[in-house]
């Protein structure tokens, strides 16, 4: 699920404000919760280094503007400038691609190709049209540069400047030819010619500019019609006799959820078209291949992929289930005859992607339902593919350096070996396999994720961002091209974003811990070497409180497994006092960590309940990000399940360890976290007393494909699944006190989610439920109005119904255990 929008911090540099600042404690809702470029401080963000190396830029806004600004900073430091308008329109684009040298980098901006010299920093601008192209690459062994311009691919030669048109894709079906086709029409014609001079004058031109129009057509390329398909990632091999594209097939007649928005300039309400739900048809992909030389276009096929033609194990439940009494006709005919036909999965390919000297290629093909994802060697003159490598998991592929595409791949410098990141062993590592033998080798291992990888410009080095000392810490590391031990190069606890400068001898990081915003910082590329800070972002307001490090603990589940938080907790600790478990967002992400957090407003929420006497649980649950494949999946086929009772066992902690009041305890948490505080509020009523649920998805049945699908299948192929995981089902136990927060033009989790779920609640009889709306906010809230609404009731919640209740001597109630 899409994690709430969090504004990044905002905020001026110190010289430019007041000697005097205003003092922030006591802590309250309104102060929290305005808008944070006014008080809190804005931390630079999108770090970049520029070609030569010799400056930093970065977005920031110490003037409290409405957006942040690009500035400008030596990596020596000294004060940061910011960037004139006419000084960024010169600037390369941040993205692009470079050569096998780093020599050159070619890049599209504002719709035209430009070519860097990254030696004598000199641009050339390759077009300049009012037709926007895009894609820009390095291609052919010449060191021409491909791009896209109107669906088709087009090279650019920087020796002679001449411009070729490598395809000639077109919309529609082929062109019905004038010739007849049926005896009738042919005697006609014949007649007609035979009897008439003037015709077969005709007829003999027509015949000349047919015979011209092909020869013409023999230099240009190969007319391909797409029909209903569109086409797109138009690539062309390395010595130019074979272009490769990816065909798409979207599905017509879908329905589409309208959100309306109320409040608007014009007056009248508009409906936002949004998204289908989940289940709903999806696009189709084929991976198409052009023979130049051959003038001949191709369709992979998929047959010869290992396993796809299994089907998802979960449907061997429902197999079971409808299974039907053996027939009476056992014989070898009668069982072939009611075999089913063996159904092949659809997939999605990404690639080719070429090695460096232009002789192999491999593809990443995925499985739509996401169960498998496979690693082939691409022979385009064949059409074949062999397989390389495997991932399959009975939940879904996923993990870093995964994701849900091509992943992070590439080829080593000896061109015979990829490289890539897998969960094979249950944690994301870093492996290579040979194209030639199919040996496979793990460069890394151990119970810990890699984040990130990539290869150094000299491609002898592995730079490498893992969380191996701790969960909740990541550092920056480096590795020989075949692996090995792995050398730390940040040392300080926390979270780092690094940047390396192009002669990669100098680290620009973003760092930041888990009471300190993030700030820049530049480091010798040395394990250990000294981190200079670059940017002071916060105001003397926000540093006039003294802001809780949480301490990062960790706890057994009642499955044996390790559940890691964050803990809040008073500065006097009051006997059998109130507390809070608060949830995050997204499913898959991480919040129990050393770091600044994105949720910096409940981070500072929480600050506030600890000074007034809560104990206050951050947890990263089962389905939360840094844990590897097992935490990930955990909630497959039943969210609602592990993730509700790692909170019921948080709460179990809380009163058997920190003394909290069984009779205390709330909890709270926005989109993936509201909907578990739906869950928790239905389910485990004697545990939890009272609960805000933020923009809560109610009915998966109603969220979107891309999400849902992976985790709970479809809903006409799993509805058990579906009626397990969905709170509109448990509507009925709510015993507690319930606030329920919902943005009316909420398009990722819509409005009609909370609105279905209040009438459940109105049939059902219930009245200790309340639901605030509001009519100018998407999924992640924008206006400090509204953040501070929303935390004002949550706060009204737990103070009336936690802190101002006599505490109780039984333990938490046995519901949950």
């Amino acid at each position: 699920m899409l994690k709430p929008v969090h504004l990044f911090l905002s905020a001026g540099l110190l010289l430019a404000l007041p000697t005097y600042a205003q003092k922030l404690s006591p802590l309250t809702v309104e102060k929290i919760m305005r808008e944070p470029a006014q008080w809190l401080g804005t931390s630079p963000s999108n770090v970049q280094w520029a070609e030569d190396g010799k400056t930093i830029y970065f977005s920031w806004n110490p003037e409290k503007a409405r957006r942040d600004s690009l500035y400008r900073l030596a990596p020596q430091g000294g004060t940061p400038r910011k960037v004139s308008l006419r000084e960024q329109l010169s600037l390369p684009a941040t993205s692009g691609e470079y050569d096998q040298h780093y020599t050159r980098k070619v890049y599209e901006k504002d719709g035209d190709i430009y070519l860097l010299d990254l030696k004598t920093q000199r641009r050339r601008r390759i077009t300049n049209t009012a037709e926007r192209e895009t894609e820009p690459q390095f291609a052919l062994q010449e060191g021409a540069i491909s791009y896209t311009r109107g669906g088709n691919l087009f090279t650019w030669d920087p020796a002679t400047g001449e411009t070729v048109q490598r395809t000639d894709f077109r919309r529609g079906p082929r062109p019905a030819s004038n010739e007849p086709t049926d005896k009738e029409e042919k005697f006609l014609k014949a007649q007609q010619l035979a009897l008439f001079e003037v015709l077969r004058g005709k007829e003999q031109d027509a015949r000349a500019r047919q015979r011209q129009q092909k020869a013409l057509a023999r230099l240009r390329p190969k007319a391909i019609y797409l029909g209903q398909q569109t086409v797109r990632n138009l690539r062309l091999s390395p010595d130019g006799r074979y272009v490769t594209y990816t065909l798409t097939q979207e599905p017509s007649g879908e329905k589409v959820a309208l959100v309306p928005n109320f409040v608007t300039a014009s007056g009248f309400t508009e409906d936002i078209s949004t998204r289908t739900k989940v289940g709903a048809p999806q696009t189709a992909y084929q991976l198409g291949l052009y023979d130049v030389g051959r003038d001949t276009t191709f369709v992979l096929g998929y047959k010869e992929l290992k396993g796809l033609d299994e089907q998802p194990a979960y449907r061997k439940e429902y197999q079971l289930q409808a299974k039907a009494p053996v027939p009476a006709d056992t014989s070898k005919a009668a069982a072939k005859k009611e075999k089913p036909a063996t159904e092949q999965r659809r997939v999605v390919p990404y690639g080719p992607f070429w090695s460096d000297n232009g002789q192999r290629a491999f593809l990443v093909i995925r499985s739509t339902d996401n169960k498998d994802r496979w690693i082939v060697a691409l022979d385009p003159a064949t059409q074949q593919i062999r397989l390389l490598d495997r991932q399959h998991d009975d939940a879904w592929i996923n993990g870093p350096g995964i994701g849900y595409d091509e992943g992070n791949v590439g080829w080593l410098p000896d061109s015979r070996r990829i490289w890539f990141q897998s969960e094979e062993t249950g944690y994301s590592h870093l492996y290579t396999v040979d194209v030639n033998t199919g040996q496979k080798k793990a460069l890394t291992s151990g119970r810990f994720e890699v984040q990130r990888a990539q290869l150094s410009r000299s491609r002898k080095t592995w730079y490498l961002t893992a969380n191996q000392t701790h969960p909740g810490e990541q550092h920056f590391y480096s590795m020989p091209l075949e692996g090995g031990p792995l050398t730390r190069i940040t040392t300080q606890p926390g979270g780092y974003e690094v940047s390396l400068s192009p002669d990669e001898k100098t680290l620009a990081l973003r760092y930041s811990t888990s009471n300190q915003p993030w700030e820049l910082y530049v480091m010798e590329n040395k394990p250990g070497a000294k981190m200079r800070r670059l940017t002071h972002s916060t105001t003397p307001e926000f540093e006039s409180y003294p802001w809780r490090a949480p301490e990062v603990i960790s706890y057994k589940a009642r499955d044996g497994s390790d559940v890691y938080a964050r803990l809040y907790r008073p500065a006097i600790t009051q006997p059998q006092g109130p507390a809070v478990i608060f949830v995050h967002g997204a499913g898959y992400l991480q919040n129990a960590h050393k770091w600044w957090s994105q949720y910096f407003r409940e981070y500072m929420f929480h600050n506030l309940l600890a000074d007034r006497g809560y104990t206050v649980l951050d947890i990263d649950y089962r389905g939360s990000s840094g844990y590897g494949r097992d935490v990930r999946t955990g909630i497959y086929r039943y969210m609602g399940g592990k993730d509700l009772t790692d909170q019921v066992d948080g709460a179990r902690l809380l009163t058997e360890k920190y003394g909290v009041s069984p009779q205390r305890i709330g909890i709270y948490g926005g989109s993936y976290g509201g909907f578990i505080t739906l869950m928790a509020m239905f389910t485990q009523p004697e545990v939890f007393r009272a609960g805000a649920a933020l923009r809560s998805v109610t009915d998966w049945a109603h969220y979107n494909h891309g999400y849902t699908d992976n985790i709970l299948n479809e809903p006409y192929n799993d509805s058990l699944a579906y009626a397990r995981s969905s709170p509109i089902n448990y509507a009925a136990g709510l015993k507690g006190a319930l606030l329920m927060c919902h943005g009316m033009v909420d398009t990722n989790v819509h409005f009609q989610d909370i609105v279905r779920l209040s009438q459940r609640l109105i049939e059902l009889k219930k009245e200790n439920w309340e639901l605030a709306v509001y009519p100018v906010e998407d999924h992640g809230f924008v206006e400090s109005s509204s953040w501070t609404d929303e935390y004002k009731r949550i706060l009204k919640l737990f103070e009336t119904n936690l802190r101002n209740q006599p505490p109780a001597a039984s333990g938490v109630g046995s519901s949950g255990h």
